[in-house]
């Protein structure tokens, strides 16, 4: 039996009588199934080949015209250690991998990460707030809220991961402890 949806898509009307209402609950459900659908398939994950690392929720923050950062959880599920090594965008001049560390003065400063960002086998990686994270320096243009930002992420061994990160400015950080970037 053909449906209503395919008729319509290919320009046909029903064989039996619908009025306008029916119609119209129908097309609205339809751009919901449709919107839901894309949500799943773009939404959340990424992943790297046959090295299966799962890129799992990421967004970028900008609170500063010039600067942005990206925080998500890499999850590798290789049976083997890897190690993001890079990550590059158009967005920005420069792209580096970030980190916070005390120093002995107590006063906690955000430094590059030298030799990458370890993911455990078969374990997970957190890039957050206040922790290891994206930094994206020279940002081309102002980023607001809904904006999508291109990245490759480059891993030692799985190699490159390709994902686009939607911004969210007003994101705040889940209530697992997670430190504040407030200097972004």
């Amino acid at each position: 039996m053909t449906s209503w949806l395919a008729l319509r898509h290919w320009g046909l009307k029903p064989q039996f009588p619908m009025d306008q209402m029916t119609e119209r609950r129908l097309m609205k459900l339809k751009n919901v199934l449709i919107s839901v659908s894309a949500a799943v398939l773009l939404g959340t994950s990424a992943f790297a080949g046959d090295a299966k690392i799962m890129v799992d929720e990421p967004y970028a923050r900008s609170t500063n015209p010039k600067v942005a950062a990206a925080f998500m959880g890499l999850m590798n599920h290789a049976g083997q250690d890897d190690r993001l090594i890079s990550a590059t965008s158009d967005i920005a001049e420069r792209v580096e991998l970030h980190t916070h560390i005390e120093g002995d003065d107590g006063i906690v400063k955000m430094t590059p990460v030298e030799g990458g960002i370890a993911v455990p086998a078969d374990g997970l990686a957190h890039l957050k707030r206040g922790g290891d994270h994206i930094m994206f320096l020279g940002v081309n243009k102002p980023l607001t809220n809904g904006d999508v930002i291109e990245v490759t992420l480059t891993f030692e061994k799985a190699g490159e991961v390709k994902l686009e990160i939607p911004v969210d400015n007003d994101r705040k950080p889940k209530s697992d402890g997670h430190g504040d970037h407030k200097s972004h």
